[in-house]
């Protein structure tokens, strides 16, 4: 079974060093009825049309597939209801795993989230010193959820200790 297991975290941008070769991010969601979220994503050149199940801690069942990025951009005009999330990614490695730092744009704007992808929901994994919080599970920053309830009105951000 395809699964995705990941851990997600807010960060101190103050303890960051300096980001390189980030790469532009714009997706949306087709709407669905029930907790399966449908992802289309223009990443750089390259386009992605992702399938999600429902989240169980950090892991959840996740099909990805390459799509045209003519084919995507129908697709976020045409299909995706409402806002976009529009972010920068970076990728760290950190003691052997390799970190996805992600900087939100538009109504988002204010919010880093750092993921990891791991190879079990048990394995160990050593968090950088720019690491503040877990909120692993917390479906407010579920990045479907981003477009209902952007970061820009939420009155109890967090992003700094």
């Amino acid at each position: 079974m395809a699964q995705e297991i990941e851990r997600k975290f807010l960060i101190d941008p103050d303890k960051l060093d300096d980001l390189n070769c980030g790469i532009t991010i714009k997706q949306g969601y087709v709407p669905t009825s029930d907790n399966t979220a449908v992802r289309v994503r223009i990443m750089g050149d390259q386009a992605f049309l992702t399938l999600k199940g429902e989240n169980r801690g950090a892991v959840r069942t996740e099909f990805e597939y390459e799509i045209p990025v003519s084919d995507a951009e129908q697709m976020l005009a045409e299909l995706c209801s409402g806002p976009k999330v529009d972010k920068t990614r970076y990728l760290i490695t950190h003691d052997k795993h390799l970190w996805e730092l992600d900087i939100f744009a538009g109504d988002n704007l204010g919010l880093i989230v750092a993921e990891v992808e791991l190879s079990s929901e048990t394995e160990e994994v050593k968090l950088p010193d720019w690491i503040t919080q877990e909120v692993t599970g917390d479906p407010k920053y579920y990045n479907s959820n981003l477009l209902e309830n952007p970061y820009s009105n939420w009155t109890d951000k967090k992003q700094k200790p």
